[in-house]
């Protein structure tokens, strides 16, 4: 198995929003859904809404099983941090396999989704990809009883947005990025019960980038398919 990467990622800082802003997508909303469950109070948890999309929240630093951000309340600065379990070297394992196993899968990871099923089917693996309340955990020096406080809740609302645009948040929480799940894919191609031939140099590249554009062609005809007038014989 290869060494996870531990180059971390910064996202900026998100502006003012002046609605209450919920997730689009379904593992977006599951994990805010743990944000609540994590909540010590209904209070807390307005606060922290309103926080989360005050501005308050300074550039996210996203690494494996961790994020680090500022969050500026009334006259302080608090470094918050929290934490996410990474999946351990069994459950990493069989999440790679059970990407392998489907090729759409990791096509559809690629260009921003995150299956229903494969999310189910590693379930059924005994991988929990989705974490629920008592998974997060959470750091911040200001003098709250409560954990999480209103920061670390405002922090973590604010993953949610991040994690609802790219699942590949999620997976980096994880312990998997892209880097690291492309390297295992090629190492378990190769390994004991995989290909007899090594992969020809640039053949997973290649493979990666045939399934990208499938399901790029795949999404651009969904969205073409409701109207009578669109052209579409090109992307088949």
């Amino acid at each position: 198995m290869s060494i996870p990467s531990t180059t971390a990622v910064t996202f900026s800082r998100i502006p003012p929003r002046r609605s209450t802003t919920r997730a689009a997508t379904w593992w977006g909303r599951a994990w805010v859904r743990a944000v609540e469950e994590a909540s010590y109070s209904d209070s807390d948890l307005h606060a922290a809404r309103a926080l989360s999309r005050s501005g308050a929240i300074g550039g996210i630093t996203l690494d494996h099983g961790s994020v680090v951000a500022a969050c500026f309340d009334r006259s302080d600065v608090w470094s918050v941090g929290a934490t996410v379990p990474e999946l351990d070297p069994v459950s990493r394992r069989a999440f790679v396999e059970v990407v392998a196993g489907e090729s759409g899968h990791l096509a559809a990871l690629l260009v921003g989704d995150l299956p229903y099923r494969l999310v189910e089917q590693a379930e059924e693996a005994g991988v929990e990809l989705l974490p629920y309340g008592g998974e997060l955990g959470s750091a911040c020096p200001c003098e709250s009883w409560v954990d999480p406080c209103v920061h670390a809740l405002a922090v973590m609302l604010q993953v949610a947005w991040l994690v609802d645009g790219d699942p590949w948040v999620l997976l980096r929480l994880r312990g998997l990025s892209p880097d690291d799940l492309h390297a295992e894919l090629a190492a378990a191609r190769s390994g004991p019960g995989g290909s007899d031939e090594p992969d020809e140099p640039g053949a997973l590249d290649a493979d990666l980038a045939a399934a990208v554009d499938a399901a790029a062609r795949a999404a651009r005809v969904v969205a073409l398919a409701d109207d009578p007038d669109a052209e579409i014989g090109h992307l088949l």
